[in-house]
């Protein structure tokens, strides 16, 4: 698993940390590139289902770690909470594979914000995700204007 960060970390994603449950989860890594923020999610052992490939429920808590963060980058609130989240998938994934997600925010007002990502293993789609955030408590859209990527 060491070598796997060490690599990424060479190709300048950072590793996200966490104590909480994606801590159980991930590990997750991100980068911030010319066409704005990525994600990625590089699958181990712990991660397979009983089918030997990627449990589902480890890919929706990526995908929504990845546009919850990418709403808070965004509009800079500092409180967000999912309001739902649709995935569909379309291929299963490896383990090993790497998955990737590029948040793409679709609409925002002051305190709703509407995201979606394809995620991708290699050149494959695999899911399809779409989400609303709520920003909670009195942060709101800071200046009112959100870009359509980060």
């Amino acid at each position: 698993m060491e070598d796997v960060f060490h690599q990424l970390e060479r190709e300048g994603w950072e590793l996200v940390t966490d104590d909480g449950f994606v801590g159980h989860v991930g590990p997750f890594v991100r980068k911030q590139d010319g066409e704005g923020l990525r994600f990625g999610f590089p699958t181990f052992s712990k991660h397979a289902n009983h089918n030997g490939v990627l449990q589902g429920g480890a890919l929706v808590t990526f995908a929504d770690r990845a546009l919850g963060f990418t709403v808070r980058h965004t509009t800079g609130a500092t409180r967000t909470a999912t309001v739902q989240l649709n995935v569909q998938f379309l291929d299963s994934v490896s383990i090993g594979e790497f998955v990737e997600s590029r948040p793409v925010v679709s609409r925002a007002t002051k305190q709703i914000v509407f995201m979606n990502t394809t995620l991708m293993a290699g050149k494959r789609e695999i899911a399809i995700v779409q989400g609303i955030w709520k920003i909670r408590a009195a942060d709101g859209i800071k200046g009112g204007v959100v870009s359509s990527t980060v």
